[in-house]
């Protein structure tokens, strides 16, 4: 089986896995988690952002392998700026913090261009390792890329008491190392989890 499809299979598996601690955490006040509590502990809330974070540079995958050997080039301001756009508007109506929305998405896109320029340098270097199926960006990648741009969404919506705390960062580690394992992320996509959550906790 190929990279492209066993991270797209994983991706999948990740995107249900997500979405059912979304699910699980959208109707509960996020807590401390002691034994007994309704709430989620706050690592499974931070973890939310982390696994979906990780998803998202996952499809750089996907998305390099569209405009690979085309004259499409990785920046795409316009996509970008609706993306962003879309990620405001939405943040409006859940009540999140719009410059919290902003700095996540700023540093989820921007991930997802270093990974496929990582990529694209591989590729150059190993070029057994190409890919030979080009993807189609509308109907294979942003139906993917949407799914998670709104369940992050849920998850910032989720963590926002979080974010603030002096703990966050220790949490947002602990949520990192162990999507990494389960992920079983290399060195490319691990660096993007990095830059994906640079700014997640304001003091970052």
């Amino acid at each position: 089986m190929s990279t492209i499809r066993m991270r797209a299979a994983a991706l999948a598996l990740t995107g249900a896995g997500a979405a059912a601690l979304v699910a699980c955490g959208s109707s509960q006040t996020v807590g401390t988690g002691p034994a007994g509590s309704s709430s989620p502990p706050a690592e499974h809330v931070l973890e939310m952002i982390v696994r979906l974070a990780a998803e998202r540079v996952m499809t750089a995958d996907t998305v390099a392998a569209a405009k690979w050997g085309t004259t499409q080039p990785i920046d795409d301001p316009s996509r970008e700026k609706t993306v962003l756009d879309s990620a405001a508007s939405q943040a409006a109506k859940l009540g999140i913090d719009r410059a919290t929305v902003q700095r996540i998405f700023k540093d989820q896109i921007a991930a997802n261009k270093d990974v496929q320029r990582a990529l694209y340098a591989q590729w150059q270097q190993h070029p057994a390792e190409q890919p030979t199926h080009r993807p189609d960006l509308a109907t294979q990648v942003r139906p993917v890329l949407d799914r998670v741009d709104s369940q992050l969404l849920t998850a910032i919506q989720l963590a926002q008491p979080l974010l603030s705390r002096p703990d966050c960062d220790e949490l947002l580690e602990r949520g990192k190392a162990t999507t990494v394992q389960a992920m079983s992320l290399d060195a490319i996509h691990r660096s993007g989890l990095d830059q994906a959550l640079a700014h997640t906790c304001p003091a970052r």
